[in-house]
């Protein structure tokens, strides 16, 4: 890492991939490929063009900070966002606005039970060639064909329909007929429920949920928060937003992301975390056992990886830390847990059960947190 304002504890305190097998190696060898000095001048501009996005988004929504980096921190992993909360918290708003202050075009599909996969992915149709005569085929593309796609209340259309997201949301492309049509990059899909209407819904199959890297709980402003919603919102008032970033620069980030090094112990602690929700592991435990159908998959610990390593850019970090895994746990992995009747009759939910979970998996039980010289190198 070549640059003159990186701590001791940045420029020592991980490992480059692929190359270090031990943590005593870890604070011993540096790969200074990863994260280079123009990488470190590109997570500085990124840090200080997050500050302005949060600025630019405070300036049309009160509070809700949290739920605003969950969704930057997905953007910058290229991964897809679930946002549940109950009507009226400005779901729709925030992404929009978000939308808007990253240069990115936006597009909004209310999903409804009538509604068919064509209307969302598009349709082929029989148009006349005025100078041949003949009749062709031409495409005509859906609402899917943007950027942000908001996928507004997707529980409220039937599983077929819901599938039309599936093929857009892994590979970036739809297929109609024998052709494939590729979808522009940046390319991210906010999908909104509502926790309190459940009749005549249709909860995405695990399959699907599992696609969405952060499922996030939009809850109720504070006191003071909702007093300025109703200041800002019952008077004559027009915001005109500045554009942040551009659809080349969220790309370029992104790559630089995916450079950010992460000490194997580090790796290892996702790992953990993930491993610990499957009861059908050796290593589970009996609250596991007793509390849980089913666990995360790998999908979970990648999502954990690059999602840390977006936080850690974001917090002026150039490596990848514990803190940072542990902090995205409850987004990650409350939707890909299935909790048992038990759970439920004990009053357990999926976010309590991952409470659990972190309480028993401390990182301090790793060689690493043990290693008296990154003790130092912390402290430093």
């Amino acid at each position: 890492m070549n640059d003159e304002n990186v701590t001791p504890a940045d420029s020592e305190g991980y490992a480059g991939p692929g190359e270090i097998s031990g943590s005593a190696k870890a604070m011993e060898a540096v790969d200074t490929a990863d994260i280079s000095g123009s990488d470190v001048e590109a997570a500085r501009k990124l840090k200080e063009g997050y500050d302005r996005v949060r600025a630019e988004i405070g300036r049309v929504i009160v509070g809700q900070d949290e739920v605003v980096d969950q969704l930057l921190v997905a953007i910058l992993s290229n991964g897809h966002v679930i946002l549940e909360g109950v009507p009226g918290l400005a779901k729709t708003l925030m992404i929009a606005t978000l939308a808007q202050c990253l240069d990115l075009k936006f597009s909004r599909i209310q999903f409804t039970p009538d509604l068919m996969p064509s209307d969302i992915t598009g349709t082929e149709v029989i148009q006349e060639n005025k100078s041949t005569g003949q009749r062709e085929l031409k495409f005509i593309r859906g609402p899917i064909f943007a950027n942000v796609i908001l996928a507004d209340e997707i529980n409220r259309t039937p599983p077929k329909t819901q599938s039309a997201l599936l093929e857009a949301m892994q590979e970036r492309q739809v297929t109609v007929g024998t052709d494939r049509h590729e979808l522009s990059q940046p390319f991210f899909v906010l999908a909104t429920q509502n926790p309190i209407e459940q009749e005549g819904t249709y909860p995405l199959p695990e399959a699907q949920q599992d696609r969405f890297m952060f499922k996030v709980f939009v809850k109720y402003p504070t006191y003071e928060q909702e007093f300025q919603v109703a200041e800002r919102t019952t008077m004559d008032r027009n915001v005109e937003l500045n554009k942040v970033f551009t659809g080349e620069d969220l790309l370029a980030f992104q790559r630089l992301v995916r450079r950010v090094p992460a000490a194997p112990d580090v790796i290892r602690h996702a790992l953990d975390l993930v491993r610990a929700t499957r009861p059908s592991e050796p290593e589970a435990t009996d609250f596991v056992k007793k509390m849980l159908n089913w666990g995360a998959g790998p999908r979970a610990m990648q999502s954990l990886i690059l999602g840390g390593k977006a936080l850690a850019v974001l917090r002026g970090r150039h490596h990848l830390a514990v803190e940072d895994i542990r902090d995205l746990a409850l987004p990650v992995l409350r939707h890909r847990i299935v909790t048992t009747y038990s759970a439920e009759a004990e009053g357990y939910n999926s976010d309590k059960i991952i409470g659990e979970l972190l309480e028993a998996i401390q990182p301090n039980d790793t060689e690493l947190a043990r290693n008296e010289r990154f003790q130092k190198l912390l402290s430093a």
